[in-house]
């Protein structure tokens, strides 16, 4: 097992695929972290389009939907990326006090 896991002690929600030797990290839970968004589900939705709009990436398409267990106990699919995938996603992140 990787012995790299960047949330380490946060509320992301990871798995590790044993068969990839990767992690999977759930990108909503990654969009809240980096921007404190109360609504992160929206920015998520808002930064894709965004992306798709600007640089013609659909940012989706590197993502893989994974069944993660929610706040309420229930398990649902959530879009999530592995280490590379969420790199390219952070570098879409807008950074406080930039224009976008």
């Amino acid at each position: 097992m990787s012995e790299l896991k960047i949330f380490d002690g946060s509320n992301v929600r990871a798995k590790w695929n044993e068969d990839e030797d990767q992690w999977w990290f759930v990108v909503q839970d990654v969009i809240e972290f980096l921007t404190d968004s109360s609504k992160p589900r929206n920015y998520w939705y808002d930064l894709k389009r965004r992306v798709l709009e600007s640089e013609g990436v659909e940012l989706s398409a590197i993502c893989r939907q994974l069944k993660f267990k929610a706040p309420n106990g229930k398990v649902y699919k959530y879009e999530s990326a592995n280490n590379e995938g969420l790199f390219r996603i952070i570098q879409s992140v807008p950074i406080p006090g930039t224009k976008h």
